[in-house]
């Protein structure tokens, strides 16, 4: 029995305890969940105003890493715009061949260009080394419009052409590979010119010089003539000698791809339009049967082009070449000309040799542009002559 005093518990002050820590639970928990809430939305806030600057910070580096890269390529142009893609000032890169070709046999479906296009011509160069006569061919260049003409230069690798930095052909060179005579590194030595020079987008016409060659017209008559031509100019006749030559140094393993009857020869020094030079840097069939089949003395530099053209492009092809060699000597290599040569005869009678030509498919009286081999000893009196002779 309780005494007086004594609270005697009933069933509804259990209850009312009860609600009372009920209570304090959901509001611990309202707590809790509120706190949680403003976290994850401080957080949510952080990680979403922060993020853009962190890709902001990871370009940059991305950029400064590159800019390095490129040695300073891009520091004075935006090496992404339009006009490095259709005339790339700086030849120096990094691509290997068959990047280059990729890149290089790139066709634009739009016919019509998104600028205003001056056809230029290519004059590319073949050297072992120095160009022995280079002041004739910077005479030659010289006050012409530079809009016109575009220059490369194929030396050994490593070799740097010394010329002074306002030469036409000052950082004109480009990435090159080991050459040997008579052996297939010439064709790739050609289509690598080719591939450089068909990045400029204003190159219409192509072609290849040696180190011995000249120029018998000046600079506008070269350009019309080209530029004015229908044609390419290939040498690629049928050569029915058997040992050694012509046929002779066919492959019957080239079968059926390249039979017999479509077996070409003609000189390497050749000259093409850009439609002509695609096809040729774009084209790996026919130049893995040539590397594989047409060994050194078969000499692919004569017969690989020449057999290519036959096969698929003979009526652009004007079958012959606009580079003058003398072969009557009968020797493997054709005669060579030195300053006891030159002479303004000389010099006319390569012009007018008597040979027939056409031209746009009518007679014409110019058929040579170009003339080799001439030696070092002949730059003296050729400059003596350009402006009489040669006209520049």
């Amino acid at each position: 029995m309780k005494n007086k005093g004594e609270d005697v518990e009933t069933p509804f002050s259990l209850a009312k305890d009860l609600t009372i820590s009920l209570l304090r639970v959901i509001l611990m928990l309202i707590i809790f969940v509120v706190g949680v809430v403003i976290g994850l939305a401080s957080t949510s806030h952080m990680y979403f105003t922060l993020q853009p600057q962190q890709i902001i910070i990871a370009n940059n580096a991305l950029a400064n890493t590159m800019n390095q890269d490129s040695s300073g390529n891009c520091k004075k142009e935006d090496c992404l715009s339009m006009g490095s893609f259709f005339w790339p000032k700086v030849l120096i890169h990094g691509m290997s061949d068959d990047e280059l070709f990729w890149r290089a046999s790139l066709v634009p479906y739009k016919e019509e260009y998104l600028f205003k296009r001056v056809p230029k011509v290519a004059f590319m160069f073949l050297t072992r080394g120095d160009l022995p006569l280079l002041r004739l061919w910077e005479r030659f260049f010289d006050g012409q419009d530079v809009n016109k003409y575009s220059i490369f230069v194929h030396s050994l690798p490593g070799y740097v052409l010394s010329v002074s930095n306002t030469s036409v052909f000052y950082k004109r060179q480009i990435p090159s590979q080991q050459v040997e005579w008579g052996s297939v590194t010439l064709v790739d030595a050609e289509r690598r010119l080719l591939a450089n020079a068909l990045l400029d987008f204003s190159n219409e016409r192509f072609v290849l010089l040696s180190d011995s060659c000249i120029p018998l017209y000046s600079f506008p008559t070269v350009y019309k003539y080209l530029i004015g031509s229908i044609h390419s100019f290939v040498e690629s006749y049928d050569d029915p000698s058997s040992y050694g030559r012509g046929r002779g140094r066919y492959n019957h393993h080239m079968q059926p791809d390249i039979k017999l009857s479509d077996w070409r020869k003609g000189s390497q020094w050749f000259e093409m339009n850009r439609k002509l030079a695609v096809r040729i840097v774009l084209d790996t069939k026919y130049y893995n049967i040539f590397r594989k089949y047409c060994t050194p003395t078969c000499y692919p530099d004569e017969h690989y082009i020449p057999t290519y053209i036959r096969l698929f492009y003979g009526p652009s092809n004007a079958n012959r070449t606009v580079t003058y060699v003398d072969w009557s000597l009968g020797a493997s290599h054709p005669a060579t000309f030195s300053a006891v040569n030159i002479t303004e005869g000389f010099i006319e009678s390569l012009r007018n040799n008597g040979a027939a030509c056409s031209y746009n498919s009518e007679k014409a009286h110019i058929c040579y542009l170009f003339a080799r081999m001439f030696d070092p000893s002949a730059l003296k009196p050729l400059l003596n002559l350009s402006s009489k002779v040669l006209k520049f």
